[in-house]
């Protein structure tokens, strides 16, 4: 009985050593756009990796940049657009081999779902009606630089800066057109989706740039097979479609 017993306990011991060995966690730093996106691929890939924990940081991707160059520990980085990942892989941050791009978006216009006003282009921003304008900070955040270029090329940038309410991310942008705050806003189609029975969208902003995401592991990342695994995860036919759900379209 004794034998058995310890016999037992060593199997248990075995067997718990091995799993702290091949468990990791792998924590990823996304643009705040990927939220919903994120969260859902994340807990799929805890589903079929049980072993794994992922750990979800959201933000404007400049931010997020900062935070890895500080030394924040992250192991994968996805950014919404190329700008700020080539930034990252300028300053050493990013095992530059993992890079990959993995969605494309678009840019819109948003106004609170009850609102009157008809906004068709960009030019139609100029409207005396409309007051409160929320847009990304250009400096940090990739949702920000497209509006902003958006503007330059209508000419419009000067003209409407008292009407600009600065946010810190596109997320914020969405939660202050949805609480009425302000009259219209700059957001992702994707974000617009995720509100539609509180925003409306009344035009898709022309670019003369794809509004495209890259994901890689970082520098820090790349001593865990893990993180690879996270990325190859996001890439596969599953993620995909749930990318695709939230109206992202494939790079």
């Amino acid at each position: 009985m004794l034998k058995m017993a310890l016999k037992n306990l060593v199997t248990v011991a075995v067997l718990t050593t091995s799993i702290s060995v091949f468990s990791a966690e792998v924590t990823v730093s996304a643009a705040a756009s990927l939220t919903n996106a994120f969260k859902d691929i994340a807990l799929n890939f805890e589903a079929e990796y049980p072993e794994h924990k992922v750990l979800l940081n959201f933000a404007g991707s400049g931010e997020l940049l900062q935070q890895i160059a500080k030394g924040a520990p992250v192991d994968v980085f996805a950014s919404a657009d190329q700008e700020t990942m080539d930034k990252a892989q300028t300053q050493g941050l990013l095992n530059e081999a993992s890079r990959k791009d993995f969605v494309r978006n678009t840019l819109v216009v948003i106004t609170p779902v009850d609102s009157t006003l008809e906004l068709k282009a960009v030019e139609d921003l100029q409207q005396t009606a409309l007051q409160r304008l929320a847009i990304s900070n250009p400096e940090s955040v990739p949702v920000g630089r497209y509006s902003k270029q958006a503007l330059l090329d209508s000419n419009l940038w000067a003209v409407l800066a008292d009407k600009m309410i600065n946010t810190q991310n596109v997320r914020q942008s969405l939660d202050y057109v949805a609480r009425d705050e302000v009259d219209a806003g700059f957001v992702y189609a994707t974000d617009a989706a995720i509100m539609a029975d509180k925003v409306k969208v009344q035009f898709t902003v022309p670019l003369n740039i794809v509004v495209s995401y890259p994901i890689a592991v970082t520098a820090e990342g790349s001593a865990k097979a893990v993180s690879q695994q996270f990325i190859d995860f996001v890439l596969n036919q599953q993620s995909q479609a749930v990318l695709k759900g939230y109206g992202f379209s494939q790079p």
